[in-house]
């Protein structure tokens, strides 16, 4: 049996320094660490070619590739001159209704709760609970309380909500952060050799919509990409990702029909060549983790997963 195997990371923001709020996440020092890791451990190929790779049976023992998803600025601004730095190729998945200044969901959650000037916010109304600010902790476990509330909520309902709490949580008129990608710079990214993807327009829970309106949430995401960078868009991540719950068989079947040669989910596990190979499903995961060994023991325990494919 072949040993070849395909490992697909997943990022999403690479901060110019450490949030306290959110001490997990991914700021430039620890990304570049990363990458000097893959380099050292294992052969990162732009994914174009490690699709060709996985299906002729050239894929080497341990190869690796990075993915974006949804379009944030500091992808441009923080995470293309690391790459470019390292000799290294990413892949960008960008929601095209968040272009040039727009706002999703769950930042203007996060805004809400790390702006707010008080000790608790009140959303008992709206069916989120009385929840405590007075500390970081506190507000890590307000914010992570209040996405798993709204996460699979219908679409409307759930921007609804962000911006009332929003609102409520005080400061309506400031400038909100993160900025997501402008025109150009989703521009430049390609300009540099970077792959850009599909995320759809909206980045809504496929699974929660009609087959029209999630077919046309795809198609136009692609057709507006494929407008601004004058070039086809082949590749497409599924928004959130996780198979069974959040797209189905017939959200594969779309995918294909509109022309993609492979699509992402956010299910663990790696890719292999031969009959179990399905490149409309292909796994992916998360690399939270700070340190040296405990960074490379998770792509090691990663690698032991077997994929989850949606029926």
């Amino acid at each position: 049996m072949s040993k070849a195997e395909l490992s697909i990371l997943i990022y999403h923001r690479v901060l110019a320094r450490p949030d306290p709020l959110f001490p997990g996440e991914v700021d430039r020092a620890l990304f570049e660490r990363q990458l000097r890791l893959l380099k050292r451990f294992y052969t990162v190929l732009p994914l174009p070619v490690a699709m060709q790779r996985l299906q002729d049976g050239s894929l080497p023992p341990r190869a690796a590739c990075i993915t974006f998803d949804d379009g944030y600025a500091d992808n441009a601004e923080h995470a293309l001159p690391l790459l470019q730095q390292h000799g290294l190729h990413a892949t960008f998945f960008i929601a095209t209704g968040y272009l040039n200044g727009g706002h999703m969901w769950n930042d203007r959650v996060i805004d809400a709760v790390r702006e707010a000037p008080v000790a608790a916010l009140d959303l008992r109304d709206l069916g989120l609970d009385c929840l405590p600010l007075a500390s970081l902790a506190q507000r890590r476990a307000a914010i992570e309380h209040v996405l798993g509330k709204l996460k699979y909520l219908p679409f409307e309902q759930r921007q609804r909500l962000a911006v009332d709490i929003r609102r409520r949580a005080g400061g309506a008129m400031r400038t909100m952060v993160p900025a997501m990608l402008t025109t150009f710079q989703l521009q430049r990214l390609h300009a540099a050799g970077m792959g850009i993807g599909a995320h759809t327009v909206s980045h809504p829970i496929l699974a929660a919509l009609s087959d029209r309106a999630a077919r046309n949430d795809i198609a136009n995401g692609k057709r507006e990409l494929e407008q601004l960078l004058q070039a086809p868009v082949t590749l497409f991540a599924y928004p959130n990702g996780k198979a069974g719950r959040d797209y189905g068989p017939a959200h594969v079947e779309i995918v294909k029909s509109l022309g993609f040669t492979a699509a992402l989910a956010t299910d663990w596990g790696v890719a292999r060549p031969g009959a179990g190979l399905d490149l409309f499903q292909l796994p992916r995961f998360t690399p939270w983790d700070k340190g040296r060994l405990a960074f490379l023991w998770r792509l090691r325990q990663n690698r032991r997963q077997s994929p989850v494919h949606a029926r």
